[in-house]
């Protein structure tokens, strides 16, 4: 049995405190996003904010779309994430 005096534990990453989402910069990103959303029959709009958590209501199109997932993720949240502090995560309702 090895002692556990040898075992090294990797040391935790320095964070970024959590940031406020400034709702002006996130709905002018959602009013910059719509365009492309709108253009395949569907639409978006935003339903809440919760400690870093913003929550998109998906319309028209884009309701029962099975690709709607994969434009929630790879577009919507990655532009959120990019353009408005504080955006950890994007789902929809």
């Amino acid at each position: 049995m090895e002692n556990s005096d040898n075992i090294n534990f990797p040391s935790l990453k320095n964070r970024e405190e959590k940031v406020d989402i400034d709702l002006d910069i996130l709905n002018e990103t959602i009013e910059y996003i719509r365009p492309a959303v709108q253009a395949d029959g569907g639409d978006i709009k935003l339903a809440s904010v919760d400690n870093g958590v913003v929550n998109i209501e998906m319309l028209g199109a884009c309701v029962g779309c099975p690709l709607s997932i994969a434009t929630l993720k790879s577009g919507i949240e990655r532009i959120l994430k990019d353009k408005v502090p504080g955006v950890e995560e994007v789902i929809a309702t």
